[in-house]
């Protein structure tokens, strides 16, 4: 399964700014977890995050059911671009 492609698919429906939306894949130490990265303004970035983190938190749980699936882990991280 494809995690970048899903994640930025179901990300770019919550930013404002869709062109400086990206998502990637970093190596982990741990073979059995995948860490994604979403980068993007600083205020969409708030807005994937939510409030006391609640959209951040729903966007791991929806994610993480495909990852249990394929006995995989996933660490998803919020960084904003440096504005």
């Amino acid at each position: 399964m494809d995690y970048v492609k899903t994640l930025q698919d179901l990300a770019r429906e919550l930013v404002v700014e869709k062109d400086k939306l990206e998502v990637r894949q970093m190596p982990s130490l741990d073979e059995d977890t995948i860490v994604l990265y979403v980068y993007a303004s600083k205020s969409d970035i708030a807005r994937l995050i939510g409030r006391k983190g609640m959209m951040a938190n729903s966007i791991r749980q929806f994610m993480s059911v495909s990852g249990r699936l394929n006995h995989q882990k996933l660490d998803i991280k919020f960084e904003s671009y440096g504005e």
